[in-house]
């Protein structure tokens, strides 16, 4: 039976219950790698495979044969980034955990920060902790530039700077608060899950924690971002949030002013 999920607020380092939670489509090569720095830290690790090829579910299926709490979840077909992370971050809520470190399986995030996540998530229980990347030369210009476009995006979504990077795929996070939004509305299924849900939590009062990490892109990485499609549905998201921002704007800016006045 699932171990019940504190209250908001109420958490304590004895039931803060944290587990790791990779979302993986045909990364045989850097999936293994990952999940042993994961499990160095004594993270537990739910692998949500997303229909992934005959090569990679061998590899999964070994993973999780050699270490039980390693847990592989499969969706019967690939349908997404998105529709992996829901699955997944319902599924650890399920299994009693508090709290959710979302990492790739591509080996661009450097597991060496997961202490870090996990003693911010310590201290601020009720935030999202979001990786903030520093890139070196190996990232992609096209791709860097694009984030700029987003993070101006969604600075109007939420009208705050409190977000630094929304699209960075490596964050813990508040799975009672996580959840609940998941269950109010379900997120999109593809790459533009990251940003949407970041918003959507801002939107329902969850704190903001950034962590500046270093993110590279492996030579010969594979990468499923596609640059027409991904981007259509980038630009459609941000339609959606804009649209969504106006009738909170009052709230919003309430929240904002109240904040700076009890930080003076």
């Amino acid at each position: 039976m699932a171990a019940a999920v504190p209250a908001r607020g109420e958490h304590t380092a004895r039931d803060f219950r944290p587990c790791a939670l990779i979302p993986i489509y045909n990364h045989k090569d850097t999936i293994a790698a990952t999940v042993r720095a994961l499990r160095s830290h004594g993270l537990p690790v739910t692998i949500v495979d997303d229909g992934s090829n005959e090569a990679t579910r061998h590899i999964l299926d070994a993973l999780a044969a050699q270490d039980t709490q390693v847990t592989l979840l499969r969706l019967p077909f690939n349908q997404g980034k998105g529709r992996a992370l829901t699955a997944g971050l319902r599924a650890t809520q399920a299994a009693g955990f508090t709290h959710a470190l979302q990492i790739d399986a591509d080996g661009q995030h450097d597991p060496a920060d997961v202490p870090r996540f996990l003693a911010e998530s310590l201290a601020h229980p009720d935030a999202m902790i979001c990786g903030q990347p520093i890139y070196d030369d190996s990232v992609p210009r096209g791709r860097l530039y694009g984030r700029y476009v987003t993070h101006v995006c969604v600075w109007a979504e939420t009208l705050s700077l409190e977000l630094r990077d929304s699209m960075c795929g490596y964050r813990l996070y508040p799975l009672e608060a996580t959840c609940a939004e998941i269950r109010r509305r379900a997120p999109p299924a593809r790459m533009d899950f990251d940003t949407e849900i970041a918003v959507r939590l801002i939107w329902r009062g969850v704190p903001v924690r950034n962590l500046t990490t270093r993110v590279i892109y492996p030579e010969n990485g594979l990468s499923h971002f596609r640059m027409l499609r991904d981007n259509l549905r980038i630009s459609a998201m941000h339609t959606r949030l804009l649209l969504g921002m106006l009738p909170r704007a009052p709230g919003l800016l309430w929240r904002k002013r109240r904040s700076q006045a009890c930080a003076d």
